[in-house]
Formats: structure tokens, sequence, C-alpha cells
């Protein structure tokens, strides 16, 4: 069952995940890298291939992401206490999109951040960092609607498991001080396209 308040005690490390697509190999890429979050030091990392197992289903994509991402966890050294998906928490239409599905699976306290909406309506928010609004889905409040730098697109943040949305909102604006999206997100990014190009 998700957990949409905090049920952690120290946050100290913190997982981003990423899955990129490999359409000649039909094979889905997982990356994961482990940063220290006061120093964002990378100190784990690891990465996977799967086959594509899983349709293309809007709303369900971590039925297809998971194996991939699970078989990249397997070797990691360091257990986050914290992971950020590039994707949704319960701003989703069964209110359990990858980070929820993936916090629930380890029962890690986990975050989505998305760089565009899947459901929901929201105003604005202001044009300076760190201004949000609320996402609501109908009448429930869902997420936050973050501008992690000023004058850029905000992100859609929503918890996945063990999170508040209040929390949600803080962790990712402390994990973007430079760039839209958190460094663990790019990071993630990162080592999955470095393995793509490589062909590994």
């Amino acid at each position: 069952m998700v957990k949409v308040y905090d049920d952690f005690s120290e946050i100290n490390t913190v997982a981003g995940v990423d899955v990129a697509y490999d359409k000649e190999a039909n094979e889905l890429v997982a990356g994961i890298v482990v940063i220290d979050l006061d120093s964002f030091d990378v100190i784990d990392s690891n990465w996977a291939r799967a086959k594509q197992n899983f349709p293309y289903v809007p709303g369900l994509f971590s039925f297809r992401e998971l194996p991939s991402i699970i078989k990249c966890l397997r070797d990691i050294k360091i257990a986050p206490d914290l992971f950020v998906c590039d994707g949704q928490g319960i701003a989703h239409p069964r209110r359990f999109g990858l980070a929820s599905h993936l916090g629930v699976l380890f029962d890690i306290p986990s975050i989505g951040c998305a760089k565009t909406k899947l459901l929901g309506e929201f105003v604005e928010p202001e044009v300076m960092r760190g201004a949000y609004s609320y996402l609501f889905d109908k009448d429930e409040y869902v997420g936050s609607v973050l501008r992690t730098q000023s004058n850029v697109k905000p992100v859609f943040v929503s918890p996945g498991h063990r999170v508040s949305i209040e929390s949600s909102v803080e962790y990712v604006l402390k994990l973007s001080p430079n760039y839209r999206l958190p460094e663990t997100t790019r990071m993630a990014d990162q080592l999955v396209r470095q393995q793509l190009k490589a062909g590994n």
C-alpha cells in the first residue's frame, strides 16, 4: 500500500533511476546512480539490459520498465535512502506510477519527478526558482508543479512511497541546484546514454 507521508529517519544517499529504449535490439537499458546528498558525489552506479516483454501501453510504463530496473538494482552495493524516478508517483490514473511501484516493491522512500504532466490541472507557478503550485486530479491533490530554476519549464513532482507531497518538493529542489532536472536524473540519463552509444 502506498504511503503518502514521511516515513523515513534520515536521507543521506539518493538514487536516480532512468530507462531508455534500444529499438534495434528491442531491449530496455536501465541505469541507476547513487549519490551522497551533501556532496553530490557518485558513490555507486550500475546499468542493465532486459528484453521488452510488455507492450507499449500509456499509463502502464512501470510494467514495461521495472524488469530492467530490478535487474540493474541487483548488484548495487549501497542501498539508497531515497529513489528519484524520471516518471510519476501518485500523479497517475491508478495512483501508482513507476516511483510508487519501485518504492513499494523495495520498501524505500521514492519520488516521481516527470518532465511532462500525465494528468491533472494546475495553475502555472511563479517564474522564480522554488515556486510551485498544486497539481489536482479532479478534487484530489496528487502532486506539485515545481519551478526548479527561474524562467524555465516546471517539473511535475509527486510522492512515490513513504514521502509526503511537501517533502517531495523539498528534495527535488535540493537535488536541482543548477539545472531543471535533479542531478540524480541527469546522472542516470547520462549513464544510460553512454551504454546505448557504446552498444553495451
